[in-house]
């Protein structure tokens, strides 16, 4: 029998499951059939019914009901490694080794710590003469036998997705036997899926520590740095094992991550194409990357070719057909357009891809003035997305509260000439889709400034603050600014310089840091680098909250995908920014996107007048500076200043309602 997981989905039908389990034990498979079958229909998306239903066919001899019942788990669960276990067991009875080969090798990459798997391997490739690979998965077989049991069962669960009681299980191993590398090393793997970056990089250290020359702790220790955006240190993590196996294609990939986050996208580049040359196993990634990559440097019609070899090579990538439509300029054939549309509707196309075709095909009808069916398409995209989000408004609400009561006229005035006296940043701030990448563009157009990134820096120093655990109905942040003394406001500004002077490759006297969401940390901004430069790129708010509503973000952004959550963030946004106007009068420059399109010399004059820079003429001629842009607008900012996005929002007038509703004043008095 498969090592099945016990994984039920409601209480009241976990007894009948364990009664299941009892009829298998016991060999009673035809009772164990009759039982489950009968639970199916009330419980038709419980992976483990489904999986225990094949378990007794096969035993019961009737492999094609088996092999049928597997291919509906599959559509259910594609990614859950016992199925694919069980479809291997299947084909061991049909004494067909090729496909019982497939199938066992599908499950061991999903989850490696399937014993059961790899004896089964073993066997099979004797039994086919291949000694290597029968070498190979013994040695799997020998060093999970040498795991403890407790660390086996919670790496299971993991691969399948249980996170929660993989995580309890691990915890509590370490908690009995104390510091246990492998256990370590799974407790990191599981705070990175739950995107707890810090915790993931002090388990691996520790690993590390430990066992030195442990080179898969060494690599997932390089991944979590450049997960954290510590890619000078995760580069230095990671040269070492490219430098022992400078053919591994995983320490390759990796290489040009964090070729992309240092911003070196020519390197990145030639990495990518060096890595298809090579025949790499997964090149419907690498294409996309490679085609971010080549966005990025402004080369439009290789980036194109990139994102439809990443098509080919995966029809219902919807990623890389999002990545098409996210050039704002290019339009789809009406090839393209049913390819997507059968992938959408396809049962197998995983939930993503859905949610990146939902919106690609909502750009494409709006491309050809199809309206309605655009907005559908938009509208069920950002519902799809909105369900699996955990986004809270009132978090952010309660935060913009917080700063108003912390961050004081007074407050600051008490701290008046705290920090490091730089002015080297420009913080370009905002909401998304305001205009943003096109003041940096003009701004970096400028021979004194240095066009960068949405940096993390700031959001890393917040996230410091708050603490681990941060409680996020009563945060220690912004209220932990209070705490801080005259020396340490001084140190975190030059640790910011510290930590983007990676970014500045040209050396200028200047740089800008665009990431949108700070303007929420303003006084966390101007406490620790009180000369920095503060922009504040605003737009009307039905062309911004549209624009939002349309774009599906590579990460974060979590409140656009709604009208009434577009609507709340801006609405706090207002708030909050009227707030920084009265506490710290004369230090952000709001400029307005119509402004800058209906005048742009008399906005780019006053944008460098701010700066404390002359004026330039190249500032004017924006388009034609060549660097390389990370946002959505990045097609659009190369391009000469246009109103043709301006007026975009009112082909969906008939169906913004709601929206107009939620905004409700800001309607009006958005500029003030």
């Amino acid at each position: 029998m498969t090592e099945a997981v016990d994984r039920t989905t409601s209480p009241s039908v976990e007894g009948e499951v364990l009664r299941a389990r009892g009829l298998q034990a016991a060999g009673e498979h035809q009772a164990a059939l009759e039982l489950l079958r009968a639970l199916l229909p009330r419980y038709p998306e419980n992976r483990d019914l489904r999986l225990m239903e094949a378990i007794s066919l096969r035993h019961l001899m009737r492999i094609d009901e088996a092999l049928e019942s597997l291919g509906q788990l599959e559509v259910l669960a594609p990614h859950y490694s016992l199925m694919h276990q069980e479809r291997g067991l299947c084909h061991i009875a049909r004494k067909d080794a090729p496909a019982t080969i497939a199938a066992l090798l599908t499950a061991v990459n999903i989850n490696p710590a399937l014993p059961h798997a790899w004896r089964m391997l073993e066997g099979v490739y004797r039994l086919t003469g291949d000694g290597q690979n029968a070498a190979t998965a013994a040695a799997h077989v020998a060093t999970l036998r040498a795991l403890p049991a407790e660390v086996l069962q919670a790496t299971a669960l993991y691969s399948d997705g249980d996170l929660d009681r993989a995580e309890a299980i691990t915890r509590g191993f370490l908690l009995q036997h104390g510091d246990h590398p492998e256990a370590m090393r799974l407790l990191a793997k599981i705070g990175i899926a739950h995107e707890v970056y810090d915790d993931a990089e002090l388990l691996l250290a520790g690993v590390l520590a430990m066992v030195p020359g442990h080179c898969a702790a060494a690599f997932e220790y390089a991944q979590t740095l450049a997960l954290r955006h510590k890619y000078p240190e995760a580069e230095a993590a990671l040269a070492p094992l490219l430098a022992a196996d400078p053919a591994n294609a995983d320490f390759r990939v990796l290489a040009s991550t964090i070729a992309v986050g240092l911003g070196q996208q020519e390197r990145a580049v030639a990495l990518y194409r060096d890595l298809l040359a090579d025949g790499v196993t997964n090149p419907a990634d690498i294409h996309l990357w490679l085609g971010h990559a080549l966005k990025t440097l402004g080369q439009l019609p290789d980036a194109i070719a990139a994102y439809r070899a990443a098509c080919a090579a995966r029809p219902d990538f919807g990623d890389a057909y999002w990545s098409l439509a996210n050039l704002k300029t290019y339009r789809f054939t009406d090839a393209e357009i049913a390819v997507m549309q059968a992938a959408e509707a396809a049962p197998t196309t995983a939930p993503q891809d859905k949610i990146h075709l939902a919106f690609a095909l909502g750009k494409s009808c709006e491309d050809r003035a199809e309206y309605a069916a655009s907005w559908a398409h938009y509208t069920a995209a950002n519902a799809q997305q909105r369900a699996v989000s955990r986004y809270r408004p009132e978090v952010i609400e309660t935060n913009a509260a917080e700063q108003i009561r912390v961050c004081t006229p007074a407050f600051f005035a008490a701290r008046e000439g705290w920090g490091d006296p730089a002015r080297d940043p420009i913080f370009v701030l905002g909401l998304p889709r305001s205009g943003s990448t096109l003041i940096e563009q003009i701004l970096a157009s400028h021979p004194a400034v240095e066009g960068t990134q949405e940096l993390p820096d700031i959001q890393r120093i917040v996230l410091e603050l708050q603490g681990r655990d941060p409680d996020l109905d009563a945060p220690r942040y912004p209220a932990a600014l209070a705490d801080l003394t005259r020396a340490e406001c001084a140190a975190l500004g030059a640790r910011y310089l510290a930590g983007t002077r990676v970014h500045r490759a040209a050396g200028r006297p200047m740089f800008i840091d665009k990431m949108p969401n700070n303007f929420r940390h303003i006084g966390l901004i101007h406490l620790i680098l009180p000369n920095a430069t503060i922009i504040d790129a605003r737009r009307a708010p039905l062309a911004c909250c549209v624009s939002n509503l349309k774009q599906l973000f590579a990460q974060g952004q979590e409140f656009t995908y709604s009208a009434p959550d577009i609507a709340r963030y801006y609405r706090s946004y207002l708030g909050l920014m009227r707030h920084w106007d009265a506490a710290l009068p004369g230090k952000i420059l709001r400029v307005c996107n119509e402004d800058v399109v209906g005048d742009l010399e008399r906005e780019v004059r006053r944008i460098l007048a701010h700066c404390g820079l002359e004026f330039d003429p190249a500032c004017l001629d924006f388009h034609k500076t060549r660097r390389a842009v990370r946002t959505p607008s990045s097609e659009q900012v190369r391009q000469p200043i246009s109103r043709a996005g301006l007026d975009q929002w009112q082909n969906f007038d008939p169906w913004l309602d709601d929206l107009k509703t939620a905004l409700g004043d800001a309607m009006e008095n958005w500029r003030a």
